[in-house]
Formats: structure tokens, C-alpha cells, sequence
């Protein structure tokens, strides 16, 4: 489209709102991450409240608030970093995240994924027709606020997150509400175990992943608790008497999360396959297609500035790799030349299988937990390979392969910044091409974004870390493990990579997890004929997460679905498409509030040194904690659907 002049796209009041909201996004996000392994999209909030502000400074326009959203979602997206950085405090090299290797390291893989983002614009955004649906709906949104003063979608916003801190407090401060409802049954000598979290960012997230991903995650679950768990307890001796729930976490700890990371490595394996042959064409086509000359709303960051930015990330990620390597061991360059060439070659491969799964189901959905699995087992191998070739230190490979444990882990935290960048910033464009903006400007204000993403990050890390502490890797004796944060993709990628380099994978278990993400896979493959769907990477990841993760987010699913089916019966489409703007909305605010009310505590109780300063609960009698929790979450939940529904009744008057 065409935009009149002038173009007011970056200023400085809103590189410094996109600062601001990162820091929240941001924060957000890496708490959500640590607890669930899941983080929300920020593009459509941050938006949201841009246009908010900027209208009451006066002056703001859709290009401008364009370049604000753009800036926060880098940064937040950013924090996908979480998934990888805490196996270094696991594997015991780490006691705490030193600020300028973490933020060093976010920065390079960040700024190299806004890099692989400008080659890939004209592959995947600009000569494609990939819907981009979450792109999409930022430019809807955008474009309603550049004709409308109605603030609805900010107060849901902030509705939503005081609703949802409010709880949290309750729960996690006071503890006059229980976090976790769980029942576990016996027959025989099978245990039986279903569990559900009272949490609303679990609710929130569940709404905004939708009914096939909820159903999918459900089913995993299912098979983890309904049969593997019971299956397993039955044949496997139980040499410390465990009593049956502790017994079943255990198998499921040790067992059952073997058969999910097979299950996760062979889908994403699969969905790389689906998506190769589209991807070769785009870049195909990008390699034939030229830009246009003099129109700016074409115009990219010059080759020169792209190669710049290219050799400061290499020489950036070169120097923090042997930097880390230095003091431990020597002869390290050979394995720091081929760890960079690994996060540029495979970055940018898997940056364009990401980029092309957000063009058709969002950003959101793109299977970045899957590819970072891939990632670390090609990384091993190929550090394994490195030392049959005699191009590894001899320290490398000692003490229980720690220290190679350590350096892929921290290889692969680059790699998972470039691929989450990759991936999100091409919504970005999207949006901005639709309404107008220059992408070469964008592409600037999104390495401002990684720049505070970077920025904010070790701090958070460090903040929660110290708090509460990982499972199984607690900062300071006498802490509550069962509040530690759940951490599962840095556990399971530790895990993955530690029992490669040691040999003590259990190959069985990880064969049974191959096997049924194959059988997942024709699954799904017959249901597409129908018109229907089983994500099998939603499956996998329900196999992983704890049963209290799996089956609130597949509620939150099920309501959104019996909300959206409401809904439709009511009102018209535009009505529906209102109401369901202000549920993402409400859904949203519950993550924020939840995540934001968690890093608050964690200053508490960093600054107390115990996580329990505030509880009430010994005052209480045993069980009334579980029935205000189960009364307060179904009181919300039934206010969520009244508000949204309300909403299509509203817009179709």
C-alpha cells in the first residue's frame, strides 16, 4: 500500500516504549518458559499497548507503532534462549549466569537471525503466499487503531493481568489456594496418577494454542499417564519402596520423558522433511528475483551492512566460545571454527524451516523446541567426529564428558537465538509489508530489539535461578524442591546430549519414543484426508510435560473451542472475530500477570532467602486450600467466557 509522507517510523519515544515492553515481555516470558516450556507471542499486545500510549502523547501513527511492536517482539521472542542456557548450570559448570557470556552469546544468534531474516523476507514474505496468520492479524489490529480510540483491547489486557497476579499471589505468596490438584490410584501393582494445574497462564496459553494443539498435548499426556506410567510400574521393581506417587514420577522421570524426546526428534525430523522442498523453492525463486530499485517499502539494510553484521557475529560468537573453553582446557580453535560454522550453516538452514512453518500456522506454532533436539544430536555428532579426527582438546572428552556437554549446550544457545529471531521476525515483516512500513528500518529496530533482549535476560536468569532454583539443580541447600522450576527443555536437552557423549542413553526407551512418533506421524497423515488433525510434535511434547502442564492447557483449549462455538451461534463473523480479539486479549493479560507476579516473587524471595515468607497455608485446615483453588479458577474461568461472549453480543449491537 501506499503511504503519504512524511514516513515517522523510528523515533525516540518509541525506541524507548519497545525498551520498556521488552523488559516486561521479556521477563514474561522467560518465566513461562522455565516453568512450562512454553512462551507467548508478544507481537499482537505489544501493539496493543503502543498504540495505547502513543495516543496520549499525541501523534502516533501506524508505522510508528509498527516499528514499537516490531522491537518488543524481537526481544521477547529473544528469551527462547531459556531453553537452552540452564543446562549449563545442570551439567555443573555454571553456578550462576555470567552476565556478558549469556547476553554476548543472545546478542550473536539474535542479530545473525535478523540477518538470515533479509534473504528469507524475499523468499518466504515477499515473493510467496504464505497466509502468515499471526502477521496478519498485528496488521488488522494496527490498522483498527490508526481509525479507532477504542482502548477495549488494552483494558482486556490489563484486566486479564491483574485477574491472573491476584491468583497467583493467592497461590504462590499466600498459598491459600493450591497449584496443583493430583490423584493417584492403584491396581495391582500399576499406578495410576492424573494431575492439573490451577494456573492461568496455563489457561491463557492453552486458549491461544487452539484446539488441535490442546487436544494433541491431552493425548500425550494420556499415553504417558493412562498407559506408559501404569504399564511400566507394574513390570519395573520398585527397590526403594517408594510410595506409588513418588514411584510413578520417578518412571516417568526417568522413563517415560526418554520416550518423549524420541517421539520429539523423529516429528521435527518430519516436519523438516514436509517442509524442505517448499523452503528450496523460495530460496530459488529469492536467488532469480531482484529488488526493486528506489522503493523504500522494498528496500532491505545493504550488502555491505549485512556482512558487517555477519563478520560481528562470528568474531562475537568466536571470541565467547573460546572464552568459555580458555580456562579449562587448550588447543580449543579447531572446535571454536567448526562450532561458528555450525550455528551459521545449520542456523540458517533450520532459520528458513522455522520462517516457512510461521508463514503457515504462526510463529507460535513453529516446532523450535524439535529443532534445537536436532540440533544438539548433529552437534554432538559432530563433535565426536572432531575427535576421531584428533581436532578436539583431550579435555573435551573428560570427567564424564562434562565439559562437552557444557560447550554443545552452549552452542546450541546461539543456534536457538538465530532460529527463534529467524522465525518470529518474518511476522514481523509480514506485518510490516502490509501496512507500508520500510523494511530496512524494521530489520534496524529489530537488532535494537535484540540488543535489549539480550540485555534483560541474564538478569532474569539469574533472578529466577536463585529463587527457585531448577529441577534437580537447586542454587542453596534447604530449598523447596517442589517449587523449583520444571526447566524441561534445558533438562531434556541436557539430557539428550550428555547420554550421546557418555553412552548411556536409554536407547530403549528412546527407540519406543522413534517408533511411536512414527506411528504418530501416519496417525496424523490419515486424519488430513478427513479434514482433521494430531499434531504429532503436540503429542510429543504432552508426553514430556508434566501431567499438571498438559491437561490445564488442553482445558484452556477446550474452552476457547466452546467459547469460539458460542460465539459463532450468536453473533456474525465480524463479531466473532471481535470477541475473539478480546479473548487473546484476556488470554494474554493471564500469561503476563501470572509471569510478572512470578519474577516479583522471586526478588522476595531472593531477598528474604526462603520462598515461603508470605504463606498462610499452616493457618488453614488441610484441604481448604484445594477447594478456594479449584473455586477461584472455575469463578474465572466462567469469567473469561462471560466477557468474551459478551464481547460478539456487544459488537453486534
Amino acid at each position: 500500500m501506499n503511504v503519504s509522507t512524511p514516513r515517522r517510523e523510528i523515533t525516540l519515544r518509541g525506541l524507548v516504549l519497545g525498551a520498556i515492553i521488552t523488559v516486561i515481555f521479556t521477563a514474561s516470558n522467560v518465566y513461562l518458559g522455565l516453568r512450562i516450556g512454553l512462551t507467548f507471542a508478544s507481537s499482537i499486545p505489544a501493539a496493543v499497548i503502543s498504540m495505547a500510549v502513543l495516543r496520549m502523547l499525541g501523534g502516533g501513527s501506524i508505522l510508528e507503532n509498527n516499528m514499537v511492536q516490531s522491537q518488543a517482539s524481537a526481544a521477547g521472542t529473544l528469551s527462547c534462549v531459556f531453553a537452552t542456557f540452564p543446562g549449563l548450570i545442570m551439567t555443573g559448570l555454571w553456578q550462576n549466569f555470567p552476565y556478558w557470556q549469556t547476553a554476548g552469546l543472545s546478542l550473536a544468534g539474535g542479530i545473525l537471525g535478523v540477518v538470515f531474516t533479509i534473504p528469507l523476507r524475499h523468499a518466504l514474505v515477499t515473493h510467496s503466499t504464505l497466509p502468515y496468520p499471526e502477521g496478519v492479524a498485528a496488521a488488522e489490529i494496527l490498522r483498527v487503531g490508526a481509525r479507532s480510540g477504542n482502548n477495549r483491547g488494552l483494558r482486556a489486557l490489563i484486566g486479564g493481568s491483574v485477574v491472573s497476579a491476584l491468583f497467583s499471589f493467592c497461590s504462590g505468596a499466600l498459598r491459600i489456594f493450591s497449584d496443583t490438584l493430583s490423584l493417584t490410584a492403584t491396581a495391582g501393582q500399576a499406578v495410576f496418577q492424573a494431575s492439573a494445574g490451577l494456573s492461568l497462564a496455563l489457561l491463557g496459553a492453552g486458549y491461544l494454542v487452539g484446539l488441535a494443539g490442546g487436544l494433541a498435548m491431552l493425548t500425550g499426556c494420556i499415553l504417558a499417564w493412562g498407559l506408559a506410567v501404569p504399564w511400566l510400574s507394574a513390570h519395573l521393581p520398585n527397590p526403594a519402596h517408594l510410595p506409588p506417587a513418588a514411584f510413578a514420577h520417578d518412571i516417568w522421570m526417568h522413563k517415560v520423558r526418554f520416550i518423549g524426546a524420541g517421539a520429539i526428534a523423529i516429528a521435527s525430523l518430519w516436519t523438516l522433511v514436509e517442509l524442505l522442498p517448499p523452503v528450496l523453492r523460495g530460496l530459488r525463486a529469492m536467488a532469480l528475483g531482484r529488488t526493486a530499485e528506489g522503493d523504500e517499502t522494498q528496500q532491505d539494510l545493504s550488502p555491505r551492512t549485512i556482512g558487517l553484521l555477519l563478520l560481528f557475529c562470528m568474531v562475537l560468537m568466536a571470541g565467547l566460545f573460546a572464552a568459555f573453553l580458555a580456562p579449562l582446557t587448550q588447543g580449543f580453535w579447531p572446535l571454536v571454527g567448526a562450532a561458528v560454522l555450525f550455528c551459521v550453516v545449520f542456523g540458517f538452514m533450520m532459520a528458513a524451516a522455522c520462517g516457512y512453518m510461521a508463514g503457515i500456522v504462526g510463529s507460535s506454532s513453529s516446532p523450535i523446541s524439535g529443532i534445537v533436539i536436532v540440533g544438539a544430536v548433529i552437534c554432538t555428532l559432530m563433535i565426536l567426529a572432531m575427535e576421531v579426527l584428533g581436532l578436539t582438546p583431550p579435555a573435551l572428552l573428560m570427567d564424564g564428558q562434562k565439559l562437552a556437554t557444557a560447550f554443545t549446550i552452549l552452542v546450541l544457545s546461539a543456534m536457538t537465538a538465530t532460529v527463534a529471531i529467524s522465525n518470529d521476525n518474518l511476522q514481523d515483516l509480514k506485518t510490516g509489508q502490509l501496512v507500508g512500513a520500510s523494511p530496512w528500518k524494521q530489520e534496524a529496530v529489530l537488532i535494537v530489539g535484540c540488543i535489549a533482549g539480550a540485555a534483560v535476560i541474564p538478569p532474569v536468569l539469574n533472578l529466577l535461578y536463585q529463587a527457585y532454583g531448577f529441577v534437580g539443580a537447586m542454587p542453596r541447600p534447604g530449598m523447596d524442591p517442589t517449587h523449583a522450576l520444571a526447566a524441561p527443555q534445558p533438562a531434556l536437552i541436557t539430557m539428550i546430549t550428555l547420554g550421546i557423549f557418555t553412552h548411556t542413553l536409554d536407547s530403549n526407551m528412546l527407540c519406543i519414543g522413534l517408533a511411536l512418533g512414527g506411528g504418530l506421524i501416519a496417525v496424523d497423515l490419515l486424519l488430513r484426508r478427513r479434514g482433521l488433525s494430531l499434531p504429532p510434535l503436540g503429542v510429543a511434547v504432552g508426553l514430556y510435560l508434566p501431567a499438571s502442564v498438559s491437561m490445564t492447557l488442553a482445558v484452556g483449549a477446550v474452552l476457547g473451542w466452546g467459547i469460539r462455538r458460542a460465539i459463532q451461534r450468536r453473533g456474525s463473523a465480524g463479531a466473532a472475530s471481535h470477541a475473539d480479539t478480546l479473548g487473546t486479549m484476556l488470554a494474554s493479560g493471564f500469561i503476563v500477570g501470572e509471569s510478572l507476579t512470578g519474577v516479583a516473587l522471586a526478588v522476595l524471595s531472593g531477598a528474604l532467602g526462603r520462598d515461603n515468607a508470605l504463606s498462610v497455608a499452616g493457618l488453614l485446615p488441610s484441604g481448604l486450600p484445594a477447594l478456594l483453588g479449584v473455586g477461584a479458577f472455575g469463578a474465572i474461568c466462567w469469567w473469561f467466557a462471560r466477557q468474551t461472549v459478551g464481547a460478539a453480543t456487544t459488537a453486534e449491537n
